[in-house]
């Protein structure tokens, strides 16, 4: 057999029991495989092969080219750059990995822990995403802005517990309300003045949340596969959608980040 022909494909029914969490997804599920064989499956066409490379593809591009955009040598606060580039990596990295090996032949403690790995990747985002944030938000209030970040990281730890702890979808999209509301009232102080960024970046980090928020919805809701059951195993089922709508999100949320630090260089509190 070549490297590049696939095994035979299982339908929703006699997959195995730990990948059947979308009733609506009917054929297309590779059957417990090795390590090797894992791998081979990015060769091959099966209905977990678009969620692998909708985020794979833009893992690349943005451990390649996120660097190169983001302004070192002009922003003081280097560890600004960093945490943003690792928040814009984590989730692709972790989601890969999830997609990737979730029909290990070691069977539901390897997709228990490789869902958790994945939702750990969520959880960077928000973390990481939203610390340098923060800063530049509460910039000429230092103790306010410590409090604030403390805060936050407490906050993200307890999202963090309640994201590996959930049983569904519903409970794993609420384990980050916390955060949203969070960068929300940020948002609102940037709105009425009380709090410092670029004017262009307000727009950008509402885009961010947003689309996150939507992609989520679509996902929780399995549009447009529930519709549909059957057509949409292979391609722009529910899963592939919240991931372009990830994407999307990132890029976002790195757009807003370089409105903020072009502002920044130039910016001193009164």
């Amino acid at each position: 057999m070549s490297y590049f022909d696939g095994p035979k494909l299982l339908d929703f029914k006699n997959s195995p029991p730990h990948l059947q969490f979308n009733k609506y997804v009917l054929t297309g599920y590779r059957p417990l495989s090795t390590y090797r064989d894992c791998l081979r499956s990015l060769f091959y066409l099966h209905n977990e092969l678009g969620n692998i490379y909708t985020h794979g593809v833009p893992f690349f591009c943005f451990l390649l080219f996120l660097p190169v955009s983001i302004p070192w040598a002009e922003v003081d606060e280097w560890w600004i750059g960093v945490v943003h580039y690792l928040a814009c990596l984590s989730p692709t990295l972790c989601s890969v990995f999830y997609h990737l090996f979730m029909n290990h032949e070691s069977g539901a403690p390897t997709y228990d822990t490789l869902l958790c790995f994945d939702m750990f990747g969520v959880c960077l985002v928000n973390t990481f995403g939203a610390l340098p944030i923060i800063y530049i938000t509460l910039l000429c209030y230092p103790f306010c802005r410590r409090v604030a970040m403390l805060g936050y990281l407490l906050l993200s730890g307890y999202g963090v517990y309640c994201a590996l702890r959930a049983r569904s979808n519903v409970h794993r999209l609420r384990s980050f309300a916390w955060q949203a509301l969070f960068r929300f009232v940020l948002f609102m102080l940037r709105l009425i003045g009380a709090g410092r960024g670029s004017p262009a970046s307000l727009r950008l980090y509402l885009s961010m949340d947003m689309l996150a928020l939507l992609g989520g919805l679509v996902n929780i809701s399995r549009l447009p596969e529930c519709f549909s059951p059957g057509r949409f195993d292979y391609w722009c089922n529910s899963h592939q959608i919240m991931h372009i709508m990830v994407i999307l999100s990132i890029v976002h949320l790195h757009w807003g980040m370089l409105e903020d630090l072009t502002w920044l260089k130039g910016f001193h509190c009164p």
